[in-house]
């Protein structure tokens, strides 16, 4: 076996080779590891290829390993535990997040972590997200489910849901009320939290959309303080998510509940289901799930 060919290949190669050894069966390796069928039998070929040799014998079902598949796993099996050992020592995790959750719930991570787990706060738009954990460039990243990531390679688990909320500026007619509804709304120059490159799947565009309606938002912005300050200011009223705003300023605003929104938003921890899960990743995910919901009541 010519090993020099091998200096190319992927880890995720490795992590799905010795998924399917382990676990007798390409089938039972997808379920192991949360990938799909093809998606292993891709990466087993891809190996094969790069080291030149037969893996697994498929005339049989499940396949079986053939010798040159046997005298692998005990290497790659060791690759493994060698790349977890020296992740664990290093202990280094990159946290991405959007601005609001990174306010409520990073400090709260950082708590529950053993000093040896180095955390990097990593902050952007929730859109930017998917690409930065597509890319690498984070480790998880915590951000709602709207907007829909397209890439298939993320898989999420959902951590809370908070509802939506108008907030007006002091002294506004509607400023006192128990609640207000998404017809009052809609006659009103709104601000919303979202892009302002014409994606519609933010929470408040579902809601407003969900009800017939389709207001157009005077402004939106990203940054909970800059729309609490535009209604401040007099410039429009607020639609956005109630952690947005609570874990804000709210001087000069009043935050009224939205009666028939019909929609909540979902936050979730997101990961790249094709890569190896280190013990320090392993650990910062166990302590973003023993965070309490927030309390928006």
């Amino acid at each position: 076996m010519d090993l020099t060919a091998a200096y190319g290949f992927r880890m995720d190669w490795l992590v799905s080779f010795v998924a399917v050894a382990r676990h007798g069966g390409f089938s039972a390796a997808a379920k192991a590891t949360f990938r799909s069928q093809s998606r292993i039998s891709e990466h087993i070929a891809e190996l094969e290829k790069a080291l030149g040799v037969q893996l697994f014998d498929r005339t049989t079902h499940p396949a079986r390993l053939t010798p040159e598949g046997r005298a692998l796993v005990p290497h790659a099996e060791e690759i493994l535990n060698r790349l977890n050992d020296l992740a664990s020592a290093g202990g280094e995790v990159r946290f991405g997040t959007y601005p609001s959750a990174a306010a409520w719930l990073f400090p709260q991570v950082v708590r529950r972590l053993p000093t040896e787990i180095r955390l990097h706060l990593v902050e952007g738009p929730s859109i930017d997200l998917e690409g930065a954990l597509g890319r690498g460039d984070v480790d998880l990243a915590i951000r709602p489910v709207h907007p829909l990531v397209a890439s298939e390679s993320l898989q999420h688990e959902i951590l809370w849901t908070e509802p939506l909320v108008a907030v007006f500026q002091d002294g506004h007619p509607l400023a006192a009320a128990p609640e207000v509804s998404l017809g009052e709304l809609a006659e009103l120059p709104l601000i919303s939290i979202g892009e302002t490159s014409g994606v519609r799947q933010f929470e408040s565009h579902l809601a407003f959309a969900s009800a017939g309606l389709n207001p157009e938002s005077v402004f939106r912005t990203n940054q909970p303080q800059t729309l609490l300050s535009l209604v401040r200011h007099g410039l429009g009223t607020g639609v956005t998510n109630a952690l947005a705003v609570t874990t804000a300023n709210l001087t000069g605003v009043r935050l009224v509940p939205i009666s028939d929104s019909g929609v909540e938003r979902q936050v979730a921890l997101f990961v790249h289901r094709d890569r190896p899960r280190t013990p320090a990743l392993d650990q910062v995910i166990t302590a973003v799930r023993a965070v309490p919901a927030p309390d928006l009541g």
